[in-house]
Protein backbone atom coordinates (compact mmCIF):
# COMPACT_ATOMS: atom_id res chain seq x y z
CA UNK A 1 0.00 0.00 0.00
CA UNK A 2 1.56 3.14 -1.47
CA UNK A 3 1.74 6.33 1.67
CA UNK A 4 2.24 9.46 0.97
CA UNK A 5 4.71 11.90 3.24
CA UNK A 6 6.36 14.88 3.41
CA UNK A 7 9.80 14.47 2.88
CA UNK A 8 10.34 17.09 6.35
CA UNK A 9 7.90 14.87 8.42
CA UNK A 10 9.72 11.44 7.26
CA UNK A 11 13.43 12.86 8.57
CA UNK A 12 11.77 14.08 11.55
CA UNK A 13 9.98 10.29 12.59
CA UNK A 14 13.63 8.87 12.09
CA UNK A 15 15.56 12.02 13.68
CA UNK A 16 13.08 11.04 16.64
CA UNK A 17 13.47 7.23 16.81
CA UNK A 18 15.11 6.36 20.31
CA UNK A 19 19.04 5.30 19.58
CA UNK A 20 19.51 1.67 18.57
CA UNK A 21 15.89 1.99 15.98
CA UNK A 22 17.98 2.12 12.80
CA UNK A 23 19.83 -0.91 13.82
CA UNK A 24 16.46 -2.92 15.43
CA UNK A 25 14.45 -2.04 12.40
CA UNK A 26 16.99 -3.04 9.96
CA UNK A 27 16.91 -6.89 12.33
CA UNK A 28 13.42 -7.10 12.27
CA UNK A 29 12.80 -6.70 8.55
CA UNK A 30 16.47 -8.88 7.77
CA UNK A 31 17.95 -5.80 5.83
CA UNK A 32 21.23 -3.41 6.08
CA UNK A 33 21.34 -0.62 8.12
CA UNK A 34 21.89 1.79 5.49
CA UNK A 35 18.61 -0.10 3.52
CA UNK A 36 16.78 1.60 6.74
CA UNK A 37 18.04 4.62 6.22
CA UNK A 38 17.56 4.90 2.75
CA UNK A 39 14.20 4.69 4.03
CA UNK A 40 14.13 7.43 5.61
CA UNK A 41 15.60 9.83 2.63
CA UNK A 42 19.27 8.37 3.02
CA UNK A 43 21.35 7.66 -0.42
CA UNK A 44 24.03 5.40 0.48
CA UNK A 45 23.15 3.26 -2.33
CA UNK A 46 26.88 1.55 -2.46
CA UNK A 47 25.91 -0.82 1.48
CA UNK A 48 22.09 -0.12 1.27
CA UNK A 49 19.61 -1.10 -0.77
CA UNK A 50 16.95 1.41 -2.63
CA UNK A 51 13.79 1.08 -1.06
CA UNK A 52 11.01 2.24 -3.36
CA UNK A 53 10.53 6.22 -1.97
CA UNK A 54 9.46 8.34 -5.09
CA UNK A 55 10.30 12.04 -3.80
CA UNK A 56 8.47 14.40 -5.54
CA UNK A 57 9.63 18.26 -5.29
CA UNK A 58 7.47 20.34 -3.53
CA UNK A 59 6.96 22.44 0.04
CA UNK A 60 8.23 21.01 3.04
CA UNK A 61 11.13 19.17 1.18
CA UNK A 62 8.29 17.34 -1.21
CA UNK A 63 6.52 15.05 -1.19
CA UNK A 64 7.58 11.34 -0.12
CA UNK A 65 5.32 8.42 -2.17
CA UNK A 66 6.80 5.20 -0.25
CA UNK A 67 5.51 1.82 -1.91
CA UNK A 68 5.99 -0.03 1.29
CA UNK A 69 4.86 1.48 4.53
CA UNK A 70 5.91 -1.48 6.66
CA UNK A 71 8.89 -0.27 8.28
CA UNK A 72 7.47 3.51 8.75
CA UNK A 73 4.30 1.78 10.70
CA UNK A 74 7.06 0.23 12.44
CA UNK A 75 9.18 3.13 13.43
CA UNK A 76 5.84 5.34 14.52
CA UNK A 77 5.20 2.50 16.81
CA UNK A 78 8.21 2.53 18.46
CA UNK A 79 8.49 6.30 18.68
CA UNK A 80 4.46 5.43 20.61
CA UNK A 81 6.16 2.96 22.64
CA UNK A 82 8.58 5.68 23.78
CA UNK A 83 5.94 8.00 25.05
CA UNK A 84 4.12 5.31 27.29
Amino acid sequence: MDKKITFNELRKIKDSLPDGSIRQLAHEFDIEVETVRNYFGGANYDRGKSVGLHIEPGPNGGVVLIDDSKILERAKELLADEIH
